[in-house]
Parts: structure tokens; C-alpha cells; sequence
């Protein structure tokens, strides 16, 4: 089992930017794969980007293409989002998640989250 732990959230103003932190601890070795998601008030939870681990092969949802950009820092065991020009929008909880195999349905290993607002 992997330990997602995410940070780097916050409270910005419209137009600012943000890095979000996911640093992966526990059976590491095995990830195959690590995402980025969302969820709003309301809302359902909503996919933002995701990485394989060790190819670097990078998937985004269309609606953060050109703000959001993820990457990974193996020998720290961490995933990053930046997310630059934040909307009001953007307001949500940001979670991130591990696929330990090629082979997996979903995502098995979830954080707890990091908030993220953005004021206008």
C-alpha cells in the first residue's frame, strides 16, 4: 500500500498560481501510476492529470490544458501539480491517488486532500 500525502494548498486571488506536493511514502516501488483530482462543494470528484512513474507519460483533462502542469521527482517520491492563472473555479479539495499496476481499475491509494481557494 502507498501513502499519498498531499500539500501546498492554500488561499489566492484570481490569476495567482499554485504548487501542489504529493509525496508518496510505503510501498513505492510498485506505483505505476499517480493522479490528480478535485472535488468542489456540491460537485462530484473530477479528474485533473495524471503520470506514469517511471516513463513520465502524462494524461490532462481538457479543461486544464495550458494551466495545470504535473511532474514527478523520483528520488523524492513525489508528484507535483502547478497550476498557474487559478480561477475562482478552481476552488475545491485536491486529492491525489496511486495506481500500483498496470493492470488497475482505479486508483487503490487516495491522500486526504489540500485545499485550495481562490478569492476573487
Amino acid at each position: 500500500q502507498v501513502h499519498p500525502v498531499e500539500s501546498g494548498g492554500g488561499l489566492v486571488q484570481a490569476g495567482d498560481s499554485l504548487r501542489l506536493s504529493c509525496a508518496a511514502s510505503g510501498r513505492t516501488i510498485s506505483m505505476y501510476r499517480v493522479g490528480w483530482f478535485r472535488q468542489a462543494p456540491g460537485k462530484e470528484r473530477e479528474f485533473l492529470a495524471s503520470i506514469n512513474w517511471r516513463d513520465t507519460t502524462t494524461a490532462y483533462a481538457d479543461f486544464v490544458k495550458g494551466r495545470f502542469t504535473i511532474s514527478r521527482d523520483n528520488a523524492k517520491n513525489t508528484v507535483y501539480l502547478q497550476m498557474n492563472s487559478l480561477k475562482p473555479e478552481d476552488t475545491a479539495v485536491y486529492y491525489c491517488a496511486v495506481k500500483n499496476y498496470w493492470y488497475s481499475q482505479q486508483y487503490e491509494d487516495w491522500g486526504q486532500g489540500t485545499q485550495v481557494t481562490v478569492s476573487s
